[in-house]
């Protein structure tokens, strides 16, 4: 099978002579379809530029990212926005709901942004917040939903367009202890039905919920840890 990602020599730099940063260094990651990775480090490990490069939200210096078997290196804006849409469902520590539309809704965007008809995004959207098991409460705005509900819905409006990866950057970095069990459990149970997720944490509780561990250290994989590993 094609890998999902499949970075070789990834560098991503900053600044030039004494305040130059390599924030990536050589990085290199592997994820085959239907994987559950986690990319752990502390604070200035590189994973949060690891995460914008693997979104798409930002280019390398130097390296090959192939994507679902497209290479992303030589794409303009424009291409690589398409590819954004097309194959990442993003997942924020933050939420990144609007604030004034309500659940349904907030998961209807990027269909419609896309395309897709009012009445197969009504569909789609209601049949994912049936999965995350907010289908009660559609019709409330986000601020009448709690941490780990939003951060339900979030997931939710990931999923709609059926993206070749979810990338979750600290989705449980905002929520009490039992709101991020609850979003964890989600993100198995979508894992457990054949989605490819990269989850980017610093928590090892929460990477422990992955089947494979990366470890980031100066803008580099230094170690990976496979589920067999992780439990022992």
């Amino acid at each position: 099978m094609t890998p999902v990602i499949l970075t070789q020599g990834i560098w991503r730099v900053y600044g030039a002579d004494e305040a130059r940063v390599n924030a990536l260094a050589g990085f290199d990651l592997t994820v085959e379809p239907g994987e559950f990775v986690a990319i752990m480090g502390a604070s200035g490990s590189g994973k949060s530029t690891a995460m914008n490069i693997l979104g798409l939200l930002d280019e390398a210096d130097s390296g090959t990212y192939i994507m679902d078997g497209i290479d992303v290196g030589s794409m303009n804006a424009t291409q690589l926005a398409a590819v954004r849409n097309r194959k990442i469902g993003f997942v924020f520590q933050s939420f990144n709901l609007v604030t004034r539309i309500n659940a349904l809704r907030n998961v209807e965007l990027p269909m419609l942004y896309a395309g897709v008809s009012r009445r197969e995004a009504r569909r789609r959207a209601m049949a994912a917040l049936e999965l995350v098991g907010l289908a009660h409460r559609v019709t409330h705005l986000p601020a009448q939903l709690s941490g780990g509900q939003q951060q339900r819905v979030a997931v939710a409006r990931a999923l709609v367009n059926s993206p070749s990866l979810i990338l979750a950057d600290e989705p449980t970095g905002n929520l009490d202890s039992a709101s991020a069990a609850q979003v964890l459990d989600v993100l198995r149970d979508i894992h457990a039905a054949g989605r490819t997720i990269i989850l980017i944490t610093h928590d090892h509780d929460v990477a422990s919920h992955a089947d494979r561990i990366a470890h980031m250290k100066d803008g580099r994989i230094v170690a990976m840890d496979t589920r067999a590993t992780v439990s022992a």
